[in-house]
């Protein structure tokens, strides 16, 4: 039998209004709200493939992000500065506001994704790291390495070397140098967090501003949306047999929307997920939350979700 999914029970968007707001930005997922010394972000239940907003919001994928990001923050407190101040609500984070540095750090230790459709294109140098012969999609990398992309306000991001970051003076040679140590050190702290949990993580991005003129760590970290992660349980094996490798992220929506012909080009109609393709999207996310973080997602029993998030923000909200 399909659940019908009330509207309640989902966030779509919000439209709050709070004490000291100057700003507000609707990206696709999170409604940010800028106030006069803070920024209050909510994680909706929108889900994103191909740079388009698909139609159906997916019942607690909100909670969930969030959730993820609140966990993986305070754990890497010790290595940077970090924006996050507190979590009133299951889908809501407050924290530093911060002047974005327009560049998207992405660290990868294995031959995935990008990397992969770009090495097995024959391009051996990406965003300036020269690559050896001899991988194959899967293989872990033999050290991990920096990809940054440009941060697009429209369209997609673009890839570029660290060198020319510094070359066009898009950042300060000493700021990018800042902001890559601490890629490098959150990486490796996810991938040891991710290896408690059974997991590898394969490639993530972090995104920095500035605060007080200083570098600190934005947005989320370590989330299936902004990350990849292999189930380390057969990962040799199913090397070895130039298999697959087992992904939780998520990839299968992707896999699903291409199946149904459709990869965001502009003559493609975008296809309606059936009931029970958005419980499933659903569940997956809450088994990822299980896996991620060691700990059951507790579910609020108030269906009402704007109105219990509007409680919360009691404090600052007009």
């Amino acid at each position: 039998m399909i659940r019908v999914i009330p509207e309640q029970v989902c966030l779509q968007h919000t439209d709050f209004s709070f004490r000291e707001q100057v700003e507000y930005y609707r990206g696709k997922v999170r409604d940010v709200y800028y106030l006069k010394d803070k920024i209050v972000l909510i994680t909706t239940d929108r889900i994103s493939a191909f740079d388009h907003v698909l139609p159906r919001p997916i019942p607690y994928k909100g909670q969930v992000l969030n959730q993820i990001a609140v966990y993986f923050l305070n754990a890497v407190t010790d290595i940077c500065p970090v924006w996050i101040e507190d979590s009133p609500d299951p889908n809501v984070a407050v924290g530093k506001k911060c002047n974005a540095i327009p560049i998207e750090m992405v660290v990868r230790g294995y031959m995935a994704g990008h990397l992969w459709r770009e090495y097995k294109a024959g391009r051996k140098t990406v965003c300036g790291v020269l690559l050896r012969d001899g991988y194959r999609e899967g293989d872990r990398l033999d050290h991990p390495i920096i990809t940054p992309t440009t941060k697009a306000s429209e369209g997609h991001d673009e890839d570029i070397s660290l060198n020319e970051i510094v070359s066009k003076q898009i950042i300060s040679k000493e700021l990018l140098d800042a902001i890559s140590k601490y890629s490098l050190a959150l990486f490796q702290r996810g991938t040891e967090m991710a290896a408690e949990k059974g997991l590898i993580l394969v490639d993530t991005k972090y995104e920095f501003g500035l605060y007080e003129n200083k570098p600190m760590l934005m947005d989320e970290i370590h989330t299936p949306d902004s990350s990849r992660y292999y189930i380390s349980d057969g990962y040799e094996v199913r090397q070895e047999k130039g298999e697959r490798q087992i992904q939780l992220s998520k990839e299968f929506v992707r896999e699903w929307l291409i199946s149904m012909g459709f990869q965001g080009k502009e003559d493609q109609l975008m296809p309606e997920m059936p009931e029970a393709f958005v419980w499933e999207i659903s569940q997956r996310y809450q088994r990822l939350f299980e896996q991620i973080t060691g700990a059951p997602l507790v579910k609020d029993n108030n269906l009402h979700i704007r109105k219990r998030i509007e409680d919360n923000l009691h404090d600052y909200l007009i």
